[in-house]
């Protein structure tokens, strides 16, 4: 049942919690898309797990994930027009605004692409699915060895059928690019081990300011527009979000508080965007509101099956002395 709630979660979020799909369009979703999404985040978090990581190692690999989905897969983060004849086409034209010459792609494009993997395809659904579990069984392997074989079937099939609708060619330094940084976060992620959970009393400012400090990060990114200076301003904001959440962490409400935060500020958010495909307005709308009351929902359920802020792994740690691969 976790495996099955991790699957359908992270195709949800991937797809339609900020509003790309209508709840009308989800059953095919889940038909063409659930093996690639919720395939990739059961298998992430199936290896971090059962190599001891945390959550550095499964955000390094939902990076690795992201890149490959974006870069080689439906390669959007390449070719300008990917999103033509969608209600997104108009991001193309300013694909030139971050253009990295000679690879040609927008580096706003790789810093938003990459992220929104990290935070919704992956990351959120973890942390909501591992919180609403037994704390027993919360950071254990949750596959056998069959359905560990029969997941990755399905995503490459996935993978390989949304590869082969893409029609864009890229050149060899665009995939040596891909290849090569996927490389390097995939090796840091497997080199990464989580050190012990700290002993005696939590202390901290707590879940709720912890969420506060990230939804107010996502909102205030909302208004640096585009360009070099906006990247520039998105990059210092993650860093500092990333030295509080290090730095204060504590506890699964903790874990739950600062990824949910993306899912919050994900389901607002598409009462202000589009789907991919027009629809009627009344489907747009329930489907929001829907979108809303179901995150809002989930993590006040989540939060009451985490225990609060009872000892937990801390959301990102250090890696512990004399950790290897």
């Amino acid at each position: 049942m976790r495996v099955l709630a991790l699957w359908l979660l992270a195709t949800w979020c991937a797809e339609c919690v900020w509003g790309g799909f209508t709840l009308a369009d989800y059953p095919v979703v889940v038909l063409f898309l659930g093996p690639l999404y919720g395939g990739a985040a059961v298998l992430i978090r199936e290896v971090v797990r059962r190599r001891g990581g945390g959550w550095p190692s499964m955000v390094l690999l939902a990076a690795v994930f992201g890149l490959v989905q974006a870069g080689l897969v439906d390669q959007s983060l390449f070719d300008r027009a990917a999103l033509e004849g969608t209600e997104f086409a108009a991001q193309g034209e300013v694909a030139a605004a971050t253009l990295v010459p000679g690879l040609e792609f927008n580096a706003g494009q790789l810093f938003e692409f990459v992220g929104n993997h990290v935070w919704l395809s992956i990351c959120a659904p973890i942390a909501v699915v591992e919180a609403c579990a037994r704390p027993g069984v919360r950071h254990g392997p949750w596959l056998s060895t069959r359905t560990i074989t029969v997941t990755s079937v399905l995503f490459v099939a996935a993978v390989l059928v949304n590869w082969s609708d893409s029609g864009h060619v890229l050149s060899p330094a665009q995939v040596l690019f891909v290849v090569v940084t996927a490389a390097a976060l995939v090796t840091a992620a497997l080199w990464w081990r989580a050190s012990p959970p700290r002993q005696g009393p939590l202390s901290g400012p707590g879940p709720l300011v912890l969420g506060g400090v990230v939804l107010a990060a996502h909102l205030g990114s909302w208004f640096y527009g585009t360009g070099w200076l906006a990247l520039g301003l998105r990059v210092v904001t993650l860093a500092v979000v990333v030295a509080v959440v290090v730095r204060w962490s504590r506890s699964a409400a903790d874990v739950l508080a600062v990824w949910g935060a993306g899912l919050v500020v994900a389901a607002a958010g598409a009462f202000l965007s589009p789907p991919y495909a027009a629809a009627a307005p009344w489907l747009m709308l329930v489907s929001d509101v829907f979108g809303a009351l179901f995150v809002v929902s989930l993590l006040v359920l989540a939060f009451c099956r985490s225990g609060g802020r009872g000892p937990d792994a801390r959301l990102l740690s250090r890696p512990a002395p004399g950790a290897s691969s």
